[in-house]
Parts: C-alpha cells; sequence; structure tokens
C-alpha cells in the first residue's frame, strides 16, 4: 500500500462534493491532471474505485460513501490545526507559558513581565522555574519553552538573543562601620556611582571584608570566582548561599558585602538598606539573553512571547558608565 498524500483528501472532498474531476482541479486551484492523478493513487490506495463515471457525474461507491466521513474529520482536524499554527490571539489566549529564569531574572524582570502581559493578554499564564543543570534538557524536550538569564552551556539546537549587558557592583549596608557613607548617607547610590574611580570601596577594603559567594546551580561558573581566581586574588569568602534572593538581607543584617549584577544591586538597593558601590575589580560584563530551542523557533504563540520580552527589556549594548 502507498504512503496517503494529505493533498489527495483535498481531491476526494471536493469530487465528492461537485461529482466532477474538472470542478474538483477548478475549485482546488490545479490542473485536472493533476486532480486525476490523484484521484488514480487514491484508488490504488483503498484497492477500490471510490468514483464511478455516470450521466449524473462522479458517483461515490458503497466505501467512499463509509470512507468520506472519516477523511473529512481528518481535513477538518488538519485545517483546524493550520489554523491555530498561522495566528496567536494573545488576547484570547488562555495559553500557559513554562519559562525558566535565574533568580536575578525573576526579581528584576519578571515583575514588569507579568505586569505587561496582564495589560496585553490578561488570559496567559506562566509557569517560572529556577535555570538548573536540567534546563537545556527540559527546553529540547519541550517541557520549557523560553529560558532568560545567563547560561553559557546551551549548545547546538538553541536559539538566542540578547536583550542587554550587564556589569557587576558591590552591596554593603548602609550601616557598614569601615566603609564610608555617602554624602547624603541614604544607602540610595543609583545615581552616585558614576565611575570605577570614584568608588569609595578600595581594592585592599575589598579583600579584607568578609564576602557572599553566591554558588549557582546550572548557569556555570561565577564570573566573579573566575575573573577572582585569574587576578590570583583571595577574598575572605565568610559565607556561600545557593541564590541571589537573600543577599540583601543578609548584608543589610551584616558586615559582609557582595558582589552582584548591577541590576540587581540597584533592585536591592530600592527595597533594602543596603547601598551600591562600584566594584574596585575589574569584573567582566556579560549578556543577558533569551534562549529556546529550535522546537519551538517557529511556533507563534512562543514568537509573540518573545516580540514581548524583546520590546519590554532590550536595549542598545552599552553599560552604564
Amino acid at each position: 500500500m502507498s504512503k496517503l498524500d494529505l493533498e489527495w483528501l483535498a481531491v476526494f472532498d471536493q469530487v465528492y462534493e461537485t461529482r466532477s474531476v474538472s470542478r474538483a482541479a477548478e475549485n482546488l486551484g490545479i490542473a485536472q491532471a493533476t486532480a486525476s492523478i490523484a484521484l488514480n493513487k487514491l484508488r490504488l490506495h483503498f484497492d477500490d474505485r471510490l468514483f464511478s463515471r455516470t450521466p449524473a457525474g462522479m458517483q461515490p461507491t458503497s466505501f467512499a460513501m463509509e470512507l468520506r466521513p472519516s477523511l473529512r474529520k481528518v481535513t477538518e482536524i488538519l485545517a483546524q490545526s493550520q489554523k491555530s499554527h498561522s495566528a496567536f490571539a494573545p488576547g484570547r489566549s488562555t495559553r500557559s507559558f513554562r519559562l525558566c529564569m535565574t533568580d536575578i531574572r525573576q526579581v528584576v524582570m519578571l515583575p514588569r513581565l507579568v505586569n505587561h502581559l496582564r495589560q496585553v493578554a490578561p488570559g496567559i499564564r506562566l509557569e517560572v522555574q529556577a535555570i538548573d543543570e536540567h534546563s537545556p534538557r527540559l527546553m529540547e524536550e519541550g517541557q520549557l519553552e523560553l529560558a532568560v538569564g545567563y547560561m553559557p552551556q546551551l549548545d547546538t539546537g538553541f536559539f538566542q538573543r540578547t536583550l542587554f549587558d550587564e556589569d557587576f557592583v558591590c552591596l554593603v549596608s548602609v550601616d557598614h562601620p569601615r566603609i564610608g557613607r555617602l554624602a547624603n548617607g541614604s544607602g540610595r547610590t543609583r545615581d552616585k556611582v558614576k565611575s570605577k574611580t570614584e568608588s569609595p570601596l578600595t581594592r585592599a577594603a575589598f579583600l579584607a571584608e568578609g564576602q557572599v559567594f553566591v554558588t549557582m546551580s546550572g548557569t556555570g561558573p561565577s564570573i566573579v570566582e573566575k575573573t577572582l581566581a585569574a587576578k590570583r586574588l583571595k577574598p575572605d569568602v565568610a559565607l556561600r548561599v545557593p541564590s541571589f534572593l537573600g543577599v540583601a538581607r543578609i548584608v543589610a543584617a551584616t558586615e559582609f558585602l557582595v558582589v552582584v549584577p548591577r541590576s540587581l544591586g540597584e533592585a536591592f538597593a530600592d527595597q533594602d538598606r543596603v547601598k551600591v558601590l562600584a566594584a574596585p575589580i575589574d569584573f567582566p560584563a556579560y549578556s543577558v539573553r533569551l534562549h529556546w530551542h529550535e522546537r519551538v523557533h517557529a511556533d507563534p504563540g512562543n514568537v509573540w512571547l518573545r516580540q514581548q520580552i524583546a520590546e519590554l527589556f532590550a536595549r542598545e549594548r552599552t553599560l552604564k558608565p
């Protein structure tokens, strides 16, 4: 038995409706010879004439009459699938998207993204989990649709889009006894950190103070640790934690300092009693990217969500001075 070509089903349906091969071909926009070839292949496939030529036109055989409802159902399902694939209506959609993010992006980006989606697509839901060592596999299997953050370990089969570049700053308590307060004493230093030469934190003080290091799973070696090791610098690592989420509260209540991405440091300084200082070490910047697997590259809903994220967060790849 030959393989059933889906295009033949349209010919069958039109011949059944019109009782004419020529009119079927005209309705489908194909040559009559092409329609006749398709009909002959259907006859071979099903081992039945399907239609008999009569003065009243092409009349279906009893087998064709039994077959028609099943084939019609198949063509309707295919048509609906094509319609669903070709259009995504965010305002009416109730789709749930499965994302993974670093904890930093959950703090800095997720609230703004959720608020935006509630305005433009209130029926859409997000299921977010932390990026870890299993995330690439889950994306390959289709269990995760997008990833946002720093994932240098992704390999063949993944697409990415850079949203922005991120550099590093230091966080300390506004009440730190050895690292001096800035002039306003407010701890809100976003506009005060203009260059690394103006930092009130020296390299010697940086290395002498107890530090909090974040060791995360699934994002590769820490840029901070790799840089310090390459420079043969040995800070006083007093505490290691698995996530950035609690470091602001820890730093606010202790004399420790922590190195964090700038956007996270600024967010923490708006919420806790910590201040942002320029890092006295030249830590390399990194790119925050949107990642997705090739299996969802053409999915209309995924394309739409990627566009929303890019419009919200993508900017020129320049860092603050």
